[in-house]
């Protein structure tokens, strides 16, 4: 077994098991920095597929933006709001619940059914791929013309953007921070 299958296996165990225990717990700090470990999971595994780009836009976007937006959106709620929340006791089977988990079950069963089903190995296009040349191998070329990219022509709009998401922060910080009565 070669170290990029243990790496994909041992990332898509991280992915899986972080996000189920994310959906699962009752507590929403954990699953909060939990699903923070699957973020970083699913970018480990766009590294692997070599989709560089996509593996920092992963981490830039939604660890670095999506993430700190919850965790700021649990810091403004309410301690009332938050102590309701984390004291329901449901079982993880109820009627309530029927519907949703007859279709998870559904939709799990279409994903067994099309994973068994498909030969990847003899898809048509991946054959005339091969026999054309057309694989993409890894090299810096790509990375090299989206960084000199976002450095010439689309500086103006990234630096824009940085600014505006640092006023956010900036704003979410001070509406977040409890005031001293008077």
């Amino acid at each position: 077994m070669s170290l990029v299958r243990v790496l994909f296996y041992f990332l898509s165990f991280i992915a899986i098991a972080s996000a189920l225990y994310a959906a699962s717990s009752k507590n929403l700090v954990r699953s909060i920095f939990v699903f923070f470990v699957t973020l970083f999971a699913l970018a480990g595994l766009y590294v692997l597929a070599l989709a560089d780009f996509v593996a920092v836009t992963q981490v830039v976007i939604y660890v670095g933006g999506i993430l700190v937006l919850i965790l700021f959106a649990f810091m403004l709620s309410g301690k009332e709001t938050l102590n309701i929340l984390q004291q329901q006791q449901e079982k993880l089977f109820s009627l309530k619940k029927l519907p949703a988990l007859l279709l998870a079950g559904v939709f799990f069963i279409v994903l067994i059914n099309v994973v068994l089903k498909a030969d990847v190995d003899n898809l048509q296009w991946v054959k005339d791929a091969i026999s054309f040349k057309n694989e993409i191998t890894p090299n810096a070329v790509m990375i090299d013309n989206i960084g000199i990219n976002l450095m010439t022509r689309y500086l103006l709009p990234f630096e824009a953007i940085s600014i505006l998401l640092l006023m956010a922060l900036i704003g979410a910080a001070h509406l977040s921070r409890k005031e001293g009565k008077v």
